[in-house]
């Protein structure tokens, strides 16, 4: 059997190690590279300058954003969609299926689960099937996240809870003495509105 399958469309400019398997009309954009012992699977769709790591497996019909970040050990199943510079920490687990049985077919049932923009998974989390994780989100190492995420919340726990809020830059973001919360790197100015986190002024010229 053919290590990529011809029907699989991979940009001139990425890079697909030789240890790696591309299955039918799978797509690979430009710049992206895939490292050893990948799989990506049927009708599965990479954006442009994405890194996946080693032992990757993604699909079918999986799409993954620009600008992604996927680090060793990590499976996307049918069902998960990653917006544009998502990060995805070793190890970290997605399901897709709320309540698996080995002897009975789920198929049908498969749940989406929808990372947005900018958002960063830690390191060994898992994140429940049928939730969709905020924009610019932080997920703590090791968190389980069973519900929808807010953008910009910083998540921590077993179960994960919001114990704080993330600028863009993926810092935390604590009041000054006037109540302001400035991030340190980019001196972006964030207030919290109705629950959410929102930017009240950019640095950025």
């Amino acid at each position: 059997m053919s290590r990529i399958a011809e029907s699989a469309n991979i940009s001139d400019s990425a890079s697909v190690h030789e240890t790696c398997y591309v299955d039918a009309d799978a797509k690979i954009g430009a710049d992206t590279k895939i490292w050893h012992f990948s799989h990506i699977l049927p009708r599965t769709k990479i954006g442009s300058g994405c890194s996946i790591g080693q032992n990757v497996s993604a699909g079918p019909d999986v799409s993954i954003g620009n600008g992604c970040k996927i680090q060793n050990n990590v499976s996307l199943y049918t069902g998960v969609e990653l917006e544009d510079g998502v990060f995805c920490g070793p190890s970290m687990v997605f399901t897709n299926v709320t309540t698996p049985r080995a002897d009975v077919n789920r198929r049908s049932e498969y749940a989406k689960t929808i990372v947005r923009k900018g958002a960063t998974i830690g390191a060994n989390a898992t994140i429940v099937c049928g939730n969709e994780v905020g924009g610019y989100c932080l997920i703590a190492a090791g968190a389980v996240v069973v519900k929808a995420v807010k953008a910009h919340a910083l998540m921590a726990g077993v179960p994960a809870k919001r114990i704080g809020w993330v600028s863009h830059a993926g810092e935390v973001l604590r009041p000054d003495d006037a109540g302001r919360m400035i991030c340190p790197r980019t001196g972006d100015e964030y207030q919290e509105t109705d629950g959410n986190l929102v930017l009240r002024e950019s640095q950025s010229t």
